[in-house]
């Protein structure tokens, strides 16, 4: 039996289907240019963020959770889409880390971000900004 399907037909579907996991960088301002964190180089991301704006909260945090805090930062910095939060948590203590669209510095995508940290039932709000480095890391701006 012949299922009658042309050649060229069948090209064009493999040509969909080779493009559909290619991704682009050409969007400025966009995240596009962003790429997902990759767990083996964590530390130098978030090493990089310099404490982030979870460390101007005040708060006393665990070595642990501060790690986990800096992480969403990170990840909600780098991939997640504008007003959608990253959240975390840790033993009586939670928090959430929503970053804005990304607007562009010169050739730099910087992005606006709240941190919401919650202890014991009381939450506490940082806000702040960091760019995008070449080498994919964050710097958070003073």
């Amino acid at each position: 039996m012949k299922l009658g399907i042309s050649p060229s037909i069948v090209a064009v579907l493999l040509v969909a289907v080779s493009l559909s996991s290619c991704s682009t960088t050409a969007g400025k301002g966009a995240l596009g240019r962003l790429s997902p964190i990759k767990s083996n180089s964590s530390a130098t991301f978030i090493t990089a963020l310099d404490g982030g704006i979870v460390s101007h909260t005040g708060l006393t945090i665990s070595d642990s959770d501060k790690q986990r805090a800096l992480e969403a930062e990170y990840r909600a910095l780098e991939a997640a889409p504008g007003g959608q939060p990253v959240v975390w948590s840790g033993r009586n203590i939670s928090g959430q880390v929503v970053a804005a669209a990304p607007y562009q510095v010169g050739s730099q995508n910087c992005r606006q971000y709240t941190h919401t940290v919650t202890v014991d039932g009381k939450a506490t709000v940082a806000r702040g900004s960091a760019c995008r480095n070449d080498d994919g890391t964050w710097t958070p701006l003073e």
